[in-house]
């Protein structure tokens, strides 16, 4: 009997395009993060995608000393492959975005593949009652706001984070994005195994509809054949049901608080490793494996956790 494919779970623990009034369950200090990290790798995640928060207010900060106090302790306590964020926030130059992924030199750094609007006001009409001033601004002014990935800040995350060792989580929120990674392809800026992560259900990307779903297959299929790793990651409440899709169809998935704060409807979830659990059970559901760090490290092409700089 054929083994059985294993599944990657990406979580996403700590995120930046959620205000920290939304949620009590948001991590915000470093000792939160780190603790919401371990307990999302103990539960089964071989990858942590990583933000941190100024520990006062919640805002989204690339200090890479925020950074620096929870990293080694993750490191210390899991085997998980750590990838750290480049996009930061949108209202960041792509310098300081890049600040943690220069320093620390991770096995992985998310990198968008291309401006997008970037709407995250309809949270407004959910969330009436916000901790902090700059929280309302920061919904309410995504009206306005593109977030900026030129060519040239692709071309430059690939090469100055790629002189480090680091590999990519390439979030492509829309059909435009395949193609553009198919241009750094055909450069020869960016090497596979191509580690995919298509994202659904943000305003300003691709809807959440099981049919935006394969056409971003079919698509990366026809641009990528067999050179790249499939990852879902579906906004809000398509979380769970757009990665089932996807793990019934040969992908790999993502979860987390930065990608929603639902368990189920009206439900939130006390922690991103109750939303490991969950979707742990969708995999042993589909008889699957779960795919560990080292799986991982294998899959995607990985430098190895002794070969960062923390």
């Amino acid at each position: 009997m054929a083994a059985s494919r294993k599944v990657i779970i990406t979580c996403a623990p700590t995120g930046a395009i959620h205000t920290p009034s939304m949620s009590r369950y948001l991590p915000v200090t470093p000792q939160e993060i780190g603790d919401a990290a371990i307990a999302a790798a103990n539960e089964g995640a071989a990858i942590l995608h990583l933000h941190a928060r100024d520990p006062e207010d919640g805002r989204p900060t690339q200090d890479p000393a925020v950074f620096s106090e929870f990293l080694p302790r993750i490191k210390e306590s899991t085997d998980a492959v750590i990838n750290l964020t480049s996009g930061g926030s949108p209202h960041m130059s792509v310098e300081e975005r890049l600040r943690p992924a220069h320093v620390f030199m991770p096995e992985v750094a998310s990198l968008n593949m291309g401006s997008m609007n970037f709407g995250l006001y309809p949270m407004l009409t959910r969330f009436t009652e916000l901790q902090h001033d700059w929280e309302y601004s920061h919904l309410v002014n995504s009206r306005d706001l593109v977030f900026k990935n030129t060519f040239a800040d692709i071309e430059y995350i690939l090469t100055s984070c790629g002189a480090n060792g680091t590999r990519f989580e390439f979030e492509c929120y829309d059909i435009s994005h395949l193609y553009n990674l198919a241009h750094f392809v055909e450069r020869k800026l960016a090497e596979p195994p191509f580690f995919i992560q298509s994202v659904y259900g943000l305003l300003g990307g691709i809807g959440p509809h099981p049919e935006d779903l394969m056409h971003m297959r079919r698509t990366a299929d026809r641009l990528f054949g067999s050179d790249y790793v499939w990852s879902i990651l579906g906004a809000g409440r398509h979380q769970i049901p757009l990665a089932t899709l996807g793990v019934a169809q040969g992908a790999n998935v993502r979860v987390g608080l930065e990608d929603s704060l639902w368990l189920e409807p009206n439900k939130l979830a006390e922690s991103s490793a109750a939303q490991v659990r969950k979707i742990r059970q969708v995999i042993a559901g589909l008889s699957l494996e779960i795919a560990t760090p080292q799986d991982a490290r294998a899959m995607l092409g990985l430098k190895g956790s002794a070969h960062v700089n923390f």
